[in-house]
């Protein structure tokens, strides 16, 4: 019997193609997303390991720095000073007693280079570094970086090498001139004549190296006391761990790794980004399955009810109810089967895809072969097939509780007693789903953003239990206001979206979850862009900003100076980030260059904004947290040894750009060596008359060679700023549309599915005189209803949960406040119901084509 009730179920999905290939689609369109997400990720990781596997190669213990140091560093490169010059003297003292046969120093650091276009070759976010040149023989890998035949290793303060793919990307040969700028304290940009290309194991699109003889990079890259790091190669019969012990218990204040530890370190923090990635995907991969789960679900209750007295009939001839129940679930096996492997298919495809888009846009990311292991292939099926048959689950049980006798009967209950009880919970989950919604907003207790989400969730499942209820006074409501015009076949069609709520709210509730996340994304969004506009207007004096608009985002300090001899300039003032300890704990905050109050507003609470070389300007915000109050002396102990005593000399209004405090230059150098000295920002103040847009010309010719320098006026800084955010949601837009795809195939399936079941009713309607067109309308009016139901749900929910969250975040970000998007509401709203429309013209058509007199005819 069991061998039979399969055939029935394969025979019953092949009569029914297109029910099938809907079904499927939803599926396919859920498990190629968390198979894209899991190759891509895997590629990916393959790729960075197989470049990682050629660094340190040969060194058995590496000595670096234990840590960076101040925020100005990150222009600097790593952000540390680096080895000193006695350690690496004391090894090569001591080589025979601690078991070193060989020692190589590295001096490297940041730095910017110009293609052969004279602008800056983009990396992606790759590393651009400088270092010494080491040829092979030379260092501890023999088959390390070698000169491509045609060059020469540099020498001189003006000759260079350059890795090979960077070379080919930015248009250099060997004999090409190009200017380099090095991101360090006192640099000023240079020309250098390339006069070889490095062939480096593992070499990465986008990585970009160049190389110094040794003399050049120490002067370069190192204060002249300090190298980068130390790589030690071990004498015979000592082993790396040894040699990293020994190594540890004389100089216990710096790093010291194994070569193998060294290369792990490298692969761990990459594998480490690309699972906040990986998770990224794989959670708009969930929300397109949960998505895909109530349209599965929808699409098996529809079938189980139109077949209800087909399974009847096998009920009649002995079939038991186990027996039904799987029979239904092997059709969902099969179709989670099938739309698993379809989904892998074309998960493969959108990892090439994404490979592919990421070179376009020079990510700097390497390319490799596509990597398709069996986590893959495993979470891919385990998740289409497990998903379906759970969504299949309530439709196939409570096909095998109906009674043979009772089944073939023709009229049939929807069940909506049933919704008095699902109602009442839903409504319990929406008073406790708002209750914490409006605690975390208010701040209250501990964790207010995990309130908020704790809360939105609760909301989503009141909208799964109370949605059907809802339906048929909203539906009601709408259908009143938007079918009337429509008359008659407008009244139908409000009363067909609510006869079957439960269905209707299922349709409805893959739109709704879709454009939650769309309100929830669009507040955070408006409400960030709003924060940025409100504080670069009333913070910021200065009519122009500069800032830098490479991997650091900083500027070598050597910039103020260039513009402040521009013609039409009164005053620079550039803010640098200053990372230091107080009483023991990690302090981050702010010290200009140049007297800030004439760049910037302060709404002073108490005392003066006018701050010498060893004072302290604290918001009042801070004030409170950290008892740093008017007249007391907070002492900065810096990363690099040295002390630096600050008096606070005036308290203001906290402010989102001035937050959380402003030290002196004076103790600022006392924290901060010269060469880590950077400035993340320059504000410029014009003199009386000055035509501000000859000045920002100026400076821009003047600081051109900086190659990284972007000079705009306040509202363009306002506006860069709002375009990052909007490149942001245009992306998390772009991956919530594989949810709102779904949706509106479940709309389509949901309607096609209808079609057939009320076939006997259209063809009466078609019988008594209703024309085809008007059938078609009914059936669109009846998606768009359904479709603006779903989406006004949504829409308000996820404005609330999206309002609430904004308020979380007032603890960080001083000044703001929810915005609602109101542009987006009404696109979305009037977006949604042309969906539903489009959605509905196949079966529309479809409907229109019944024949009345074999619709009547169909016992």
């Amino acid at each position: 019997m069991a061998n039979t009730m399969r055939k029935v179920s394969l025979r019953n999905l092949a009569a029914h193609k297109l029910r099938l290939a809907l079904t499927v689609l939803s599926v396919v369109l859920g498990t190629s997303f968390v198979a894209g997400s899991l190759i891509f990720t895997s590629t990916m990781s393959n790729s960075f390991n197989g470049i990682f596997d050629q660094v340190a190669v040969g060194v058995d213990t590496q000595i670096s720095p234990k840590s960076g140091g101040n925020e100005g560093g990150g222009f600097g490169g790593s952000g540390t000073l680096g080895v000193p010059n006695s350690v690496v003297r004391t090894i090569e003292q001591d080589k025979a007693q601690l078991g070193v046969v060989k020692v190589v120093t590295a001096y490297s650091g940041g730095m910017t280079i110009a293609d052969a276009k004279g602008k800056a070759i983009q990396t992606g976010g790759a590393p651009s570094v400088g270092a010494n040149w080491v040829p092979a023989e030379q260092g501890l890998d023999p088959n390390g970086a070698k000169i491509v035949p045609g060059g020469r290793a540099p020498n001189g303060p003006n000759e260079a090498v350059l890795n090979e793919s960077a070379a080919k990307k930015a248009g250099l040969a060997v004999g090409s001139r190009t200017k380099v700028v090095v991101n360090s304290g006192t640099a000023k940009p240079f020309e250098v004549t390339v006069v070889g290309l490095m062939d480096i194991p593992g070499d990465a699109s986008g990585y970009t190296e160049m190389d110094f003889d040794t003399a050049t990079a120490r002067t370069l890259f190192s204060d002249g006391s300090h190298v980068a790091n130390v790589q030690l190669g071990a004498a015979q019969g000592v082993s790396a761990d040894q040699l990293k012990q020994r190594i540890e218990q004389r100089f216990p204040a710096y790093k010291v790794q194994t070569g193998d530890e060294v290369r792990q370190e490298n692969k761990d923090a990459v594998n480490s980004f690309l699972q906040i990635f990986n998770y990224i995907l794989l959670a708009f991969a969930a929300i397109g399955l949960i998505v895909g789960t109530f349209i599965i679900y929808n699409t098996f209750s529809m079938i189980v009810a139109q077949r209800v007295r087909e399974l009847a009939l096998l009920r009649a001839i002995g079939a038991a109810r186990k027996q039904i129940t799987r029979s239904v679930l092997f059709e969902a096996f099969v179709v989670g089967l099938i739309g698993s492997v379809i989904g892998l298919v074309i998960g493969a495809g959108l990892a090439i895809g994404l490979q592919q888009l990421l070179a376009s846009t020079g990510s700097g990311l390497p390319s490799g072969g596509l990597v398709v292991g069996p986590t893959p292939i495993i979470a891919c099926l385990a998740v289409g097939i497990i998903v379906t048959m759970v969504s299949a689950w309530a439709p196939a049980r409570r096909a095998s509780k109906v009674a043979p006798v009772e089944a073939m009967r023709e009229s049939q209950t929807d069940g909506s007693a049933s919704l008095k009880v699902r109602t009442l919970i839903g409504a319990v989950l929406a008073v406790l789903g708002v209750a914490l919604l409006v605690i975390g907003a208010q701040g209250k207790g501990g964790g207010p953003a995990g309130q908020v989400g704790l809360g939105a969730v609760l909301l989503i499942l009141a909208v799964v239990f109370a949605a059907p209820a809802l339906s048929r006074p909203v539906i009601g409501l709408l259908g009143l206001v938007l079918a009337r015009p429509f008359g008659k076949l407008g009244q139908l069609a409000r009363t067909n979206s609510i006869r079957n709520p439960r269905r209707t709210a299922a349709t409805a509730f893959a739109l709704t979850l879709g454009l939650m996340l769309v309100a929830v994304i669009g507040t955070l969004g408006s409400s960030f862009k709003a924060t940025i506009d409100k504080a670069v207007s009333n913070d910021v004096k200065a009519p122009i900003i500069v800032t830098g608009s490479g991997g650091s985002g900083a500027l070598p300090p050597t910039v103020s100076d260039d513009i402040a001899k521009v013609d039409g300039v009164s005053s620079v003032v550039s803010i640098r980030g200053v990372n230091a300890k107080v009483d023991g704990k990690d302090v981050t905050g702010n010290s200009p260059r140049g007297d800030l109050s004439s760049a910037a507003n302060f709404h002073l609470v108490s005392g003066t904004d006018k701050l010498p070389a060893d004072g302290l300007l604290v918001s009042d915000k801070t004030a409170r947290e950290k008892g740093w109050t008017l007249g007391k002396t907070v002492t900065f102990e810096g990363k690099f040894g040295g002390s630096a005593p600050a008096k606070v000399v005036g308290v203001y209004k906290s402010a989102a750009l001035l937050d959380p405090w402003q030290l002196g230059s004076g103790a600022y150098e006392k924290l901060t060596p010269p060469r880590l000295r950077a400035d993340f920002v320059d504000l410029v103040q014009l003199k009386d008359g000055a035509d501000s847009s000859a000045v920002q010309t100026g400076i821009e010719d003047a600081t051109a060679d900086f190659l990284t320098v972007k000079v705009q006026t306040r509202a363009e800084f306002a506006n860069s700023q709002a375009a990052t955010i909007n490149q942001m949601l245009t992306v998390l837009y772009g991956m919530l549309g594989l949810a709102l795809l779904i949706a509106i195939l479940g709309i389509i399936n949901t309607l096609a599915l209808s079609v057939v079941e009320r076939k006997r009713e259209i063809g009466m309607l078609r019988a008594v005189g209703m024309l085809r067109k008007q059938v078609r309308r009914t059936i669109y009016l009846e998606s768009m209803l359904i479709s603006i139901f779903g989406a006004l749900l949504g829409m308000v929910i996820g404005v609330a949960i999206g309002w609430c969250l904004v308020r979380t975040f007032r603890e960080w970000l001083t000044g703001i406040q929810p915005e609602i998007p109101w542009g987006t509401i009404a696109f979305t709203l009037v977006a949604a119901a042309v969906c539903g429309v489009l959605a509905a013209l196949w079966p529309g058509i479809r409907a229109a084509r019944t024949k009345p007199l074999e619709a009547i005819a169909d016992l």
